[in-house]
């Protein structure tokens, strides 16, 4: 494995993953299932945040309880297919903050192009997670993160659905202070960019878009 990325291997996500994949399967479906994926993701890669306790009254005794320590996460959608997995994560963490950072992949040169930009503050004092269902070259998602550190962000976590060795190679070299979770690692690129296996274009199939 390489340094820096954890796969999450468990069977729920590679079932759901793997139905993801099918040609065949609905725009509908293709939603629900990477909503029902990031929940899952979400749990591995919020395992280690940091807890308190504070005195809680329960129906028969007072109790120290466990409670998240700090100022509320900070989740960074990459549009327009980063809303995918933003939308389950929030079903969890109700109070995060959110931000969104418009790229398109220039389909020439596959070089990002930024039109929207708009993230939380006090970066600096957040837990931020960046999402996007799929790293391929890479490059959008560096990009991405370059603007959450210049945001201020220092504590700052990649979560994707699928990445390819290049795409991780590149945020390695580029971020190699920011984790990446995903559920898969898949074998390479085509010529256009794409993941291989892949499950195609995660936005297209999202929105029922080609």
């Amino acid at each position: 494995m390489t340094e820096g990325v954890t796969l999450v291997d468990h069977p729920l996500v590679q079932h759901k993953l793997s139905l993801m994949r099918e040609k065949e399967t609905s725009t509908n479906s293709f939603r629900r299932l990477l909503r029902e994926i990031s929940h899952l993701l979400a749990y591995e890669i919020t395992r280690d945040l940091p807890l308190t306790t504070e005195r809680i009254e329960t129906p028969l005794q007072p109790m120290d309880a466990p409670m998240i320590e700090g100022k509320k996460l900070a989740l960074v959608s990459i549009l327009r297919a980063g809303n995918g997995l933003l939308d389950g994560i929030l079903e969890l963490i109700p109070a995060a903050r959110v931000g969104f950072v418009g790229l398109y992949r220039d389909p020439e040169t596959l070089q990002p192009v930024q039109y929207y930009n708009k993230l939380p503050g006090n970066l600096d004092e957040r837990l931020t997670i960046v999402v996007d269902p799929m790293l391929a070259t890479g490059n959008s998602s560096a990009a991405a993160i370059d603007l959450v550190k210049e945001a201020g962000a220092t504590n700052i976590r990649f979560m994707c659905l699928l990445a390819a060795p290049e795409g991780i190679a590149r945020m390695r070299e580029a971020h190699p202070d920011v984790p990446i979770i995903t559920a898969a690692i898949d074998s390479h690129l085509n010529d256009h960019g794409y993941i291989v296996p892949g499950l195609g274009d995660a936005g297209d199939r999202m929105f029922g878009t080609k």
